[in-house]
């Protein structure tokens, strides 16, 4: 079988995942990654952030893996790599910089047949996919594609599985998440207040875009949901605080329960049910788009109901990609065929 080539632009936390999953991957090779950073320097992050033995070695421009060479090349912003030399089926932007329609369009004239948004995108595109609510909407015609976010994931599945089995009439939402790699570790003036200061100290009160692109992955929920983040200081584990209202009263915690379990069993790779009383360390290393905390849902008297979910933001993003990757890639054959 032809290995699917990937082209990757941008090689931070996101990207880094996606490649040492790829390791193990005999489906896909990492042909060429777009960056500005020293080969040297990330060839020694996949080393020491890597928990096991990982061999990767450097070779002029090349990283060497059992995955192939994958070949280091010096760019600053979509359009500098030309990805047709590479033969590139999808390249996966990964700098988190360059969310707009224009940018990925920079990406196909340079050759690449399919570009990957590793975030949400800032205007309208040709797909946002969610594994496991909308992956069934994918068509062979989308060229630009987004992955969505690890909260807007969580979001989605969540929603889905208690609209389909409880009907919600609206939802509010608090992403209690790990600060990110644009925020100041110490106070630094910024355009914004808040997220002028000290990530490592503060929780910081911040926007989330999940709430306006749910209701394009999800349209029956237009005008019907809202939220919020907050970063709060620590590396990696996420946590999705989900109020729903529904629209009869008698959904007890345990029908909920029962549903998520249902739905974890249909969709093992995506979904997972924990009855432990976990906290965010718990979930790093975790590929699952939810970790469903059972027992922590909390009911109000009426038809008000809270929910936790867990997730490591980048490690599950990457592995999701991947699988959009593998969902486009068969629906390419099935068109050959």
């Amino acid at each position: 079988m032809k290995k699917i080539r990937i082209g990757l632009m941008g090689f931070g936390e996101i990207p880094r995942h996606i490649f040492r999953l790829c390791l193990e991957d005999d489906r896909i090779e990492i042909v060429a990654i777009g960056e500005i950073g020293r080969p040297e320097i990330f060839r020694y992050l996949l080393k020491v952030e890597t928990k096991k033995p990982i061999d990767v070695e450097l070779d002029g421009n090349f990283l060497v893996s059992k995955n192939g060479r994958t070949r280091m090349v010096h760019a600053v912003e979509p359009g500098d790599v030309p990805w047709d030399i590479f033969d590139i089926d999808f390249v996966i932007d990964g700098t988190g910089k360059y969310k707009s329609k224009a940018y990925m369009e920079k990406h196909l004239q340079a050759g690449a047949k399919r570009v990957i948004l590793s975030h949400l995108p800032t205007d309208t595109i040709d797909r946002i996919v969610v594994m496991g609510v909308n992956d069934h909407t994918i068509e062979v015609s989308d060229k630009l594609i987004s992955a969505g976010s690890a909260t807007t994931n969580a979001t989605a599945i969540m929603l889905k599985i208690l609209d389909n089995n409880f009907d919600v009439d609206y939802a509010l939402l608090t992403t209690v998440h790990s600060y990110t790699s644009d925020q100041p570790l110490r106070d630094k003036a910024s355009d914004d207040f808040r997220r002028s200061r000290s990530a490592a100290e503060n929780i910081i009160p911040n926007e989330t875009p999940t709430p306006f692109w749910i209701q394009t992955i999800l349209p029956e929920f237009k005008g019907r949901i809202a939220g919020c983040a907050l970063n709060v200081p620590v590396p990696n584990g996420s946590l999705l605080d989900l109020t729903t209202v529904f629209k009869k009263e008698g959904v007890s915690i345990e029908k909920i329960n029962d549903a998520i379990s249902k739905a974890a069993n249909k969709f093992p790779d995506y979904i997972q049910v924990l009855e432990d009383p976990i906290v965010s360390t718990d979930v790093i290393g975790n590929s699952h788009s939810v970790v469903y905390d059972k027992i922590a849902a909390m009911h109000s008297p009426f038809r008000m109901v809270k929910t936790l979910t867990w997730y490591h933001a980048s490690f599950a993003m990457a592995a999701r990609i991947i699988d959009i990757i593998i969902a486009y890639h068969k629906i390419n054959k099935k068109g050959v065929e």
